[in-house]
């Protein structure tokens, strides 16, 4: 539903590889008592409903928020996002590695220690070796389809094209069984926050080529694939080699997790209200709309869980366009868009709450301010310094979405009292982010919203705003924003070695974003999702797009 820099080019991200910022926590816990993390029996089975299959079981070929969330019940990587609400679900902690790591030559170097009693579905054990492959697999050109960062970060030769290809990767050390050294292109102080990107994950040597793992992974976590049938079913059970001993983590309460894929949104709803049979023991994702005034019933109360998804939807500004390549113009639209009407547009304040900064409060080290507070007549007071008093055109890219038509209409209804004519032009889903990326088919404006990889603005600024990552295609600086001061200012924060301080950085670089006003902030959207009365250890986990951290769900009764 999102971009986030899972969608960005290699080429766009490599200001990212500089910077030294990081993985710790903010956010909203969710709400909902009788589902905390403390509560739930081992046993049973968690049934989970969605309107979709996972793109891939192979962790080097699917990388979103939905798939990386299940990714942790059967792979581990050597960190991974910790378990609970808020700022507990966004901290990064060791895995399989005994630490975080251990940088050298000035975080240019990084090297991590395996944990005993380790091993694969098979009771293999699971060694530097098998690590190794498993991060070369990134370079296949098949397979590597799915996080960047290991391209992006880890030295490598430019024609290196993976281990089915191109063998070894000699950047990557294995002094012995249970020790592994990366060599990174250029010093990263948060390299352990990449590392819990879901490609990252070990694999035994050979194994998984022609898309193998699509069907049938090899697991390294809690549970193993029993049986899938590509966009209907698919069941995991127990991996009787993962030890509970050396996974701080996972909490692996169910024996078995059903999933069922393809079924109607608002099927889903009814299916999760009414609770009977096995839905009792169900979790789903994201509530319609259209039920939202359903489940303030007081019956739901305690099945209810809401959080913020972790991206802010917004509106680009294009500064190429005239008049908006003025910055009084730019200025003036942001004033003038009432947010909370785009709110009640999107569905209302269950579902979102407006956007006041750029990164959303998810975001380590986020400033919390408001540049452009509703304020019409400043709006127009700009417009008229600008030589606007009648208005102007403005030609907005949307897609033909429900929630994204109400937010486009109240933009609309906005900017009429300004005299801006804003035509709405929707753009098919499939193509939406292809056009709005290609500068050359880019309009005035386009609604759209951006995703962190982790709490860090390094994930949220750069890619967005750095003026010399404006490409002919892929581009994600849709306001095509080249200021010599923002560019410097990224550069200074990507050389930071203190991840604290450079995330307070970002939070003030947020505020000098705004003052050029390329985009308009709009709103914060939530996930509300309704669990079975049944369903212990559930909530919402600030890394995952906010949805149920898969890997401490279970049932309150494992005999019903």
């Amino acid at each position: 539903m999102r971009r986030s820099a899972a969608f960005a080019s290699v080429a766009m991200l490599t200001t990212l590889g500089l910077a030294a910022c990081g993985g710790g926590g903010g956010g909203t816990s969710a709400s909902g008592s009788g589902t905390g993390s403390a509560a739930g029996a081992a046993g049973g089975t968690v049934h989970v409903l969605l309107t979709a299959d996972y793109s891939h079981l192979d962790p080097v070929r699917g990388w979103d928020g939905g798939v990386n969330n299940f990714y942790r019940l059967i792979y581990r990587g050597l960190t991974t996002f910790g378990a609970g609400k808020g700022a507990e679900g966004t901290k990064i902690v060791p895995d399989l590695a005994t630490s975080t790591g251990t940088p050298s030559d000035d975080n240019k170097t990084w090297t991590f220690t395996l944990k005993d009693d380790i091993l694969f579905e098979d009771g293999t054990p699971i060694t530097s070796e098998a690590m190794k492959f498993g991060v070369e697999r990134a370079w296949d050109p098949e397979a590597g389809i799915g996080s960047p960062y290991a391209k992006l970060l880890i030295d490598a030769p430019k024609d290196y094209k993976g281990p089915y290809v191109s063998g070894d990767l000699d950047t990557i050390e294995t002094p012995d069984a249970k020790t592994i050294v990366f060599h990174l292109k250029k010093p990263f102080a948060d390299f352990a926050s990449a590392l819990a990107q879901p490609n990252f994950v070990p694999f035994p040597k050979g194994t998984g080529a022609a898309a193998a793992f699509d069907t049938k992974p090899i697991a390294s976590g809690p549970y193993k694939v029993e049986s899938y049938q590509r966009g209907t079913k698919l069941k995991l059970v127990r991996n009787p080699h993962w030890k509970a001993s050396s996974d701080t983590v996972r909490a692996a309460k169910p024996d078995s997790f059903e999933f069922t894929f393809g079924l109607d949104g608002a099927t889903i709803d009814e299916r999760m209200l009414a609770g009977q049979g096995a839905d009792k023991n169900a979790i789903a994702g994201a509530i319609q709309p259209a039920t939202v005034a359903r489940i303030q019933a007081p019956q739901y109360k305690d099945r209810t869980l809401s959080t913020y998804m972790g991206c802010t939807t917004y509106m680009s500004l294009n500064t190429t366009k005239k008049p908006l390549d003025d910055v009084r113009v730019r200025q003036a639209v942001n004033y003038a868009v009432d947010k909370d009407s785009v709110v009640a547009g999107d569905g209302g304040a269950v579902l979102a709450t407006k956007a006041t900064a750029i990164q959303p409060p998810t975001i380590v080290g986020r400033a919390d301010y408001e540049a452009y507070p509703f304020d019409q007549a400043k709006a127009k007071q700009l417009l008229a310094e600008a030589g606007l008093s009648g208005g102007f055109d403005l030609t907005l890219d949307v897609r033909p979405v429900a929630r994204q038509q109400g937010m486009a209409v109240a933009i609309q209804e906005s900017l009429k009292p300004l005299g801006v004519n804003v035509k709405i032009n929707n753009i098919d889903t499939s193509t939406f982010y292809e056009v709005i990326g290609t500068p050359a088919r880019q309009h005035d404006a386009a609604l759209t919203g951006w995703c962190p990889d982790w709490s860090s603005g390094a994930t949220f600024l750069p890619p967005l705003f750095d003026g010399r990552n404006i490409f002919e295609k892929g581009n994600s600086n849709l306001a095509q924003i080249n200021d010599k001061a923002i560019n410097e200012r990224i550069d200074e924060i990507a050389a930071m070695t203190d991840v604290a301080a450079a995330n307070a950085a970002y939070g003030e670089l947020d505020k000098q974003i705004m003052e050029k006003a390329p985009i308009v902030p709009l709103l914060y959207e939530k996930n509300v999702t309704v669990v079975g009365e049944n369903i212990a250890g559930a909530y919402l986990n600030d890394s995952y797009s906010g949805g149920i951290d898969l890997v401490s769900v279970g049932l309150k009764d494992a005999s019903k």
